[in-house]
Formats: C-alpha cells, structure tokens, sequence
C-alpha cells in the first residue's frame, strides 16, 4: 500500500509495526518542513506512546510550538509533524480545532490501544478507509487501499451513480462499496472494540450561519479586514523550507494571489501558466495576460505549451494516476508538471476563490431558478413536463436538462443539481449498466446529499450557494483533482482561498456585499493592485482542447457507440466521463 504511492512521496519511506502487531503505519515523504532525517516518518514520540504518519501541512505549526513549549513539552525536530504528536498527547482528538492547514493523519496512542483518523475542514487531503470487520485499512488513495489486495473490488453502485450524475464521485462513496472517505472537516476513532462513526468538527454551512448573525462592519472597515484575512492566508501557505511557485491564469484569484505572495515577503517567484497551440490566438489563450500579471509584480514567468501529441502520449499516465472517475484533472495534471520540471514541489493555486467570492455563474442562476419556479415544483407538474419533453424528442435537441426544469427548479438543491449535474437519473441507464443504475438510484438520493451540505441552512442566497459550492464541487472535483493530479508528479498545491481563519473573517463581509464586489476586493488587496486588464477580463474558465483531442484519439472512441452521447448537441463533458469511467 505505501510503495503504491511512491510519486506522492519520492523523498522517503518508512514502516513501523506495533510490538503487539496489531497496528502497523507505513509513510512515503515528500520534504517540504524540516527537510532532515529526524522529521522522517512513522514518528514515534519521545515515551514511545504515540505514533503518527501525515500528509499535508499545518501552516501555524510555529506558533502551536511555542505554546507547547512553554508548558514542557520537548522538541527533537523542526518538523510540523512533531507539533501534531505532542498536541495529540496535550488535548487529543480536539487538536483538530487548532490547526490551521491541509491535512490527513492518523495517530495511535499504544497505550490505549486506539487510533485517531483525522481530515482538514475542507478535505483538500484525502483520506479513504476499508474494514472488513477484522482490519482496518486506511491510505492517501482508493488504489493504495486495493493495493494491499485485502480489500474487496465489488463495485459500489451508489458510488458509480454518483459519479455520472455530478462527474466526480461524491463522498464519503467511491466507486468500491467496501471503501469510504473520512468526511471532510470529520474525525473517525478506531478503538478495540472497532470503527465508530464519523464525527464532524466543521462544516462550511455552519460557518456562513455563524457569518450572518454578525453585524455588518462599514464599507471602509470591510475593505481593511478582507485584505488584512486574505494577505494573512497566502502568508500562511507560505511557510516552507523550499521555494512556493504559483499556477497563474489571467483570472483575479491567481493574479492577486502572487501580488500577496510578494507583498508577504516571496522573493524570486516563479510562476507556471498552460498555453495549448489551439488558443494562440484565441480568448482562451491565458499566457499574454498572466505574462502581463507577472511583470506587474516582478516574477519569473514559464509559460507551458502542451500539445496533442503530449496528451495522446500522457493519457495512459493520466488514466493510471486517476484514483476516482472524473470529467476534470488535466490542466492540473500539465499545470503540475511544469511546475515540477521547474523543479519545485510546492505551489500556490487559485482554487476556492470562486467559492469565496461568488465567481461561479450559479450564484446568480440557482436562486433565480428556486425563485421563479418554486410554486410549479409543488405540485406534478414538474413530472408531466419532464414525460412530456422525453417523449416528444425535444431533449435530443435541446438542454438534456430540459426535462427536469420543473422537476429540480423550485428548491435550491434541485436548482443546484440542474447547474452542477452532469446526467439526469432518469438518463443513466443508457449510459452505465440498468441493474447497477437502478441500485445506485435506490442507495443515493442526489437531492438529499445536497441538502445535507446547507444545513444548518444560511439565510442570504449566497451563503447558500457558497456553501454549496464549497462542500459540493470544490472538494470532490477540484480539490480531488489537484490532489491525485499534482502529487502524480511528486508536487504540493497549496489553496489558500480554502482556509477556515480567512473564511471566518470574510464570510460577514461577502454575505453583505453586492455579488461580485468580493472580486474586486480581492483585486484591491495587493499594495500594488492588479491591473485593469485582468480586474474587467470576462470570465472563460481555465479550459483545455480536450473536446476536440477527444473526437481524434482512437482509444477515446467508446462514447461514439452510445446514442445519446453521439449525439450531435451532446455537451463533451458527457463523453469525456463515459471514457473515464470506462478506463
């Protein structure tokens, strides 16, 4: 299990094994804090009690030092993994609401005989689990869990359903029904007597409730705080013993995010942006303003071109490297890479600021669709208007969605599932197996697990929708994505617009702003604010050619047997995900 995952620790391995033989903890390191061999893990304490091994960083590892210091503790190494392990020993499972960072971690206190699994507040680290009922098995990926060859391959109908109706498979399923993720911002205990249920220490919703109960500060105020948050959080995940690089697009998020990396003291910055020969000349084509965005603040720039002809030769790697189905993952995957050839093994991204700030266009739609059509999804009409699009043809031609608008409409996890989804239930049997649809269907209720991600439920529309966002598309796609695609070449991502401290400071003040005004505070929040090219660029997204290479590579060829997805009108994110889950 742990040599499966060498490339997301090439710097390292280790293994230790209870005297007892009861527990054994294996590691691969990738060194990013305290490069030396003493940060080395499994790291056993200094009485021999507790064992850890972690993935990740704990970006206020310094200042938790200094407190547990002056109440004796020891320190042996520099590491932020030592930190985690005398903490542990001082206040136990609710360390966790001390930590500011990334992280997945598991600790055993031998003399209880127990072990700790623990997950950060937004599941930027994964963290997945098997137990038969004898052994419980746990690793950084589903495949480092199968690795082991203990752990059953039944397929997880729920699992696969999940993933064609949202495109990344939505936790705490995989697509393995003996398999299961520690939730987000959640704690598992595993003691003698097994596995107890997961306890959840934060949640996204509950933060924006929080928000909107405070009073809101004055406009001159709300600027000074925002910035002073958000310099704080790139300040934060800058903390390193090697060099942090940035992935810059032409967007606000990553162009602000490099202004307040200088502003925090980086010096020699290096950045890395995709260009694709497709986009020379096209809107899509990021390098010029991101060039632009570079020079404004003084920073290395490296702009990556990739080919077809790369992807054609990645694409069994990507596949390979690829621990869940999803319809996303190759620009991170090329991103990632580039940074690496630079050598770096830390970079900055901008993921989470869209969720931050209301930069997704479903911050607008979803609540105008829960609006307008609120009073219709009441009553049937939203079945026969559906029976009455499928049985027409219209879906063939228009929206595939089109027929559950009245269905979804009226409430915001419809609307949101009408936005973010990517099949409709009622589609799925003619693109996966009937049998396994129909069970996934009966096992997972859409509309149920995205109403379990705003509750408790904020007030404001947008509170709503970031906490949707948040907890729904950003964990299990984007951050799922960066993490599998990055540490495939060896590399850190670091997300600083997913932090709880900035979240907590900002919340009451983007709850109360006009939507998009959190831009341009962002915008604003540099010394040297970005320049009005990128401030009023319209937003395109951070696209790749992936459409087109997918119509031209031979071995991508499947979705073409499948009628409604050879289908003229057919959106290539549909065909992309019958290809991924074939492979």
């Amino acid at each position: 299990m742990r040599d499966h995952m060498a490339s997301r620790g090439p710097d390292g391995s280790g293994e230790w094994i209870a005297p007892d033989g009861r527990i054994g903890l294996g590691h691969r390191r990738l060194s990013i804090i305290d490069l030396t061999e003493g940060a080395a893990q499994p790291m056993v304490s200094a009485d021999g009690r507790f064992v850890i091994v972690f993935n990740g960083e704990i970006y206020n590892y310094r200042s938790l030092r200094v407190e547990l210091e002056q109440k004796g503790y020891v320190f042996r190494t520099e590491s932020d993994t030592e930190v985690l392990l005398h903490l542990f020993a001082h206040e136990s499972a609710g360390m966790v609401h001390r930590l500011r960072g990334m992280f997945a971690f598991a600790i055993a206190d031998l003399a209880r005989g127990e072990v700790l699994l623990a997950r950060d507040p937004f599941g930027i680290k994964p963290l997945y689990y098997a137990d038969d009922g004898h052994t419980l098995r746990f690793a950084s990926q589903v495949k480092a869990v199968l690795a082991g060859n203990g752990v059953s391959r039944e397929p997880d109908a729920a699992g696969w359903v999940g993933f064609h109706l949202f495109g990344s498979v939505p936790e705490p399923l995989t697509t393995y029904r003996q398999i299961r993720a520690v939730p987000a911002g959640s704690t598992i205990h595993i003691g003698r007597d097994g596995l107890s249920a997961p306890n959840r220490y934060f949640s996204v919703a509950e933060a924006y409730c929080d928000a909107e109960g405070q009073p809101a500060a004055k406009i001159e105020d709300a600027r000074g705080a925002f910035a002073e948050a958000v310099v704080g959080s790139v300040r934060a995940h800058m903390v390193a013993d090697v060099p942090v690089g940035i992935f810059l697009s032409a967007g606000i998020d990553s162009g602000a995010l490099l202004g307040l990396m200088r502003d925090s003291g980086g010096r020699e910055l290096q950045a890395v942006t995709l260009a694709y020969e497709e986009f020379k000349s096209r809107q899509e084509n990021e390098a010029p303003l991101a060039a632009a965005c570079a020079r404004n603040y003084g920073c290395r720039h490296h702009v990556r071109v990739v080919t077809e002809t790369e992807f054609h030769d990645d694409l069994p790697k990507i596949f390979e490297a690829m621990d869940q189905p999803t319809v996303d993952g190759i620009n991170m995957w090329f991103v990632s890479k580039a940074a690496r050839e630079l050598g770096l093994k830390a970079a900055i991204c901008g993921i989470g600021g869209d969720e931050l700030l209301g930069g997704y266009p479903s911050f607008r739609s979803v609540p105008r669709l829960a609006r307008w059509l609120g009073r219709l999804s009441r009553d049937r009409a939203g079945e026969m208007f559906r029976r009455f699009i499928l049985g027409s043809g219209l879906a063939a031609v228009a929206n595939p969605k089109l027929a559950g608008l009245l269905q979804y409409g009226g409430s915001y996890p419809g609307a949101y599932f009408l936005k973010r989804g990517l099949f409709m239930p009622w589609e799925l049997s003619a693109v996966m197996d009937r049998g396994l649809a129909e069970d996934g269907l009966r096992r997972f209720d859409p509309l149920r697990h995205i109403a379990a991600a705003i509750t408790p439920e904020p007030r404001s529309a947008f509170a709503k929708i970031a906490a949707l966002e948040a907890s729904l598309y950003m964990r299990n796609q984007l951050l799922r994505d960066a993490d599998w695609a990055s540490m495939a070449h060896s590399l850190e991502v670091r997300v600083p617009f997913a932090d709880v401290p900035l979240l907590r400071a900002v919340a009451p003040v983007t709850t109360a702003l006009p939507l998009g005004q959190g831009k341009h505070y962002l915008a604003a929040s540099p010394r040297q604010p970005l320049p009005d090219s990128i401030v009023r660029r319209k937003k395109t997204g951070f696209g790749t050619p992936v459409q087109t290479w997918l119509q031209r590579d031979q071995r991508l060829q499947a979705w073409r047997r499948v009628p409604q997805l050879a289908q003229h009108r057919c959106p290539w994110a549909r065909r992309w995900a019958y290809q991924s889950a074939a492979a």
